[in-house]
């Protein structure tokens, strides 16, 4: 299959202390970055995050955030920290033994202290479980995302190969008329050379003649370059960088046609074909 490197894909599990969630999302890039968002306590996973993502793909900016939530604890799963308590009683006698004006904790400020709740939190060994099973099913989704997206690039390119192939196959049955024209042309202006006896004048032109006439050679290689196209998005995989280089040949062609059109139908269909093209090309730099 073709795959973007434009995609996004998420999950999120829910844990008895909080939720996890797990994003990815990417764009295009000439190389592979792959940045982490997460929290510390999850940094150990990096290395076989990275290398599971790396697995899916070769090139793209990346960016994976981690998320945990802790819920909120309702008060029948919550108990109090006995020997909190007796430490925060202790430390305020001791605060008004020397300032005896100073005020005795409320039982609101009590609770507010951290520590004084003892809520029941993911261990990080369960932590680290939920984050790689969610990996796997973003990973999954996260291809099928790219997949879809590439699907449609792939439609695209093949619409834009068919059209440059009929403007192809349109302007081949022109070249002999337009040459014949040409010839012509020519053929006049070699009399009036010979008859003023411009040996240089008639050299230019028949040199002019010969690098203007000779078009089959680019017409061949514009059907050889389609046809490669057509391979690389049949064959699948990475191919972005292959297709941008066919791009660059393409278009060398459709200039090299210009410049030695003998007619204003062959230079239009030149300009139709970088046109095309440029299409191609513009959409070929989100194909991984």
């Amino acid at each position: 299959m073709i795959y973007s490197m434009t995609g996004y894909a998420s999950a999120a599990a829910e844990l008895p202390a909080g939720s996890l969630t797990l994003e990815l999302r990417s764009v295009n890039h000439r190389y592979l970055d792959l940045q982490f968002r997460m929290p510390e306590d999850l940094r150990t996973l990096e290395p076989a995050m990275r290398e599971a993502i790396s697995a899916q793909m070769q090139r793209g900016k990346i960016e994976c955030r981690v998320n945990y939530t802790a819920r909120t604890v309702v008060a029948e799963a919550t108990q109090l920290n006995h020997d909190m308590l007796k430490r925060l009683a202790d430390w305020s006698r001791e605060v008004q033994t020397v300032l005896h004006d100073a005020r005795g904790l409320s039982v609101a400020d009590v609770l507010r202290w951290e520590g004084v709740l003892d809520r029941p939190a993911a261990s990080l060994d369960e932590l680290r479980g939920a984050l790689l099973e969610l990996l796997q099913k973003v990973v999954q989704d996260f291809a099928a995302a790219r997949a879809r997206e590439g699907e449609k690039l792939k439609d695209f390119l093949l619409q834009r190969v068919e059209q440059i192939e009929a403007v192809r196959q349109a302007v081949a049955p022109r070249i002999p008329a337009a040459v014949a024209a040409y010839e012509a042309k020519l053929a006049a202006r070699l009399r009036e050379a010979v008859q003023g006896g411009d040996d240089e004048r008639l050299h230019q032109e028949v040199v002019l003649f010969a690098t203007r006439i000779d078009v089959d050679e680019e017409l061949s290689r514009l059907s050889a370059h389609l046809s490669e196209v057509r391979r690389i998005l049949s064959k699948g995989g990475a191919a972005g960088k292959r297709l941008d280089f066919l791009m660059q040949e393409l278009n060398r062609e459709a200039n090299t046609l210009g410049s030695k059109a003998v007619d204003t139908e062959v230079s239009r269909a030149s300009m139709e074909l970088k046109l095309l093209i440029e299409q191609m090309r513009e959409q070929i730099q989100n194909i991984e």
